[in-house]
């Protein structure tokens, strides 16, 4: 059977796709260990198990020479200082990138490769980020009001190695600081 082009839209402000074949909700439990103030992060998910972010999925064979794209909505707010996040991936077939279009809100994209290299990027609406072979890669939204909305596309063959990063967390954490987002080291990573 061929496959036939296909074309879909990202109505706005709502951004969620006009097809869509999973939708995946991420709750604060997901992130557990994640969060640099764990009392914070025991005291809030006491309270409610928020939902911290959530992903809209195009689904396609998950082989090589596909790509695999969806929406990914991190909501506002914070666990102590910390500003919420996505889970974090490395991709299981580590020499493939990802692009990253972000459409709606602020925050960072936090990235580190195995060998140590970091980089923290703004997303804010229109800019465009390239994520190179090897980086592992997070979300954080520092909006106060409104979702970090991004779309993405990586090959179909990538996979997700989501088990990496919740050892020993991202070398670089985003925080509130006096003057706005501060990037800081995390010592669980050190």
């Amino acid at each position: 059977m061929i496959d036939l082009p296909f074309t879909f839209t990202l109505p706005m402000p709502q951004v969620i796709p006009s097809k869509v074949d999973n939708h995946i909700e991420r709750r604060l439990s997901a992130l557990r260990g994640q969060f640099l103030d764990q009392d914070t992060y025991s005291k809030m998910l006491a309270t409610e198990d928020r939902l911290i972010y959530e992903v809209y999925e195009i689904k396609r064979p998950e082989v090589e020479g596909e790509l695999l794209m969806g929406i990914s909505i991190v909501h506002p707010g914070k666990v102590g200082k910390e500003f919420f996040m996505t889970k974090g991936h490395f991709h299981s077939v580590l020499e493939t990138s990802e692009v990253y279009y972000c459409l709606r809100g602020e925050g960072y994209m936090v990235m580190e490769t195995p060998e140590g290299a970091t980089s923290v990027e703004v997303l804010s609406p229109g800019k465009v980020l390239y994520v190179p072979p090897r980086w592992g890669h997070r979300s954080v939204c520092t909006s106060r009001l409104e979702d970090l909305v991004t779309f993405f596309a990586y090959p179909g063959n990538a996979g997700h190695d989501y088990g990496t990063i919740e050892l020993h967390g991202f070398r670089k954490l985003v925080l509130e600081g006096v003057n706005g987002p501060e990037i800081v080291d995390n010592p669980r990573s050190q």
